[in-house]
């Protein structure tokens, strides 16, 4: 499975009461880059640049593939310099709370 296949998995594994007062632009600028849309509850996965984000992740496919399935910290992945954001790091922070990685592994 690839990152992409998993960033696709995603809208599907979202807790829609956490993300219920969300309207947020996730980017994630892998080697084919996709973003989400979160809408109050909602989420849907697209192919390539979103027009503006409010955080991106900029990683290698691996790392991400890894992150998104709770194999990487996120906060370890950039500190180390995994990880580069840019934008709303605090809704980053809030991505693994968003999102049950058990559905997407």
């Amino acid at each position: 499975m690839t990152v992409n296949d998993i960033i696709k998995l995603m809208p599907t594994a979202l807790d829609s009461v956490a993300a219920g007062n969300m309207k947020s632009t996730i980017q994630f600028d892998i080697s084919k880059p996709m973003y989400l849309l979160i809408d109050h509850g909602k989420c849907s996965a697209h192919e390539g640049m979103a027009d503006a984000s409010d955080v991106t992740l900029t990683m290698a496919d691996d790392d991400l593939k890894a992150m998104l399935k709770g194999e990487l910290n996120g906060a370890m992945a950039f500190m180390s310099g995994k990880l580069k954001l840019k934008g709303d790091m605090m809704l980053a922070q809030r991505i693994p709370s968003l999102f049950d990685a058990s559905k997407i592994s």
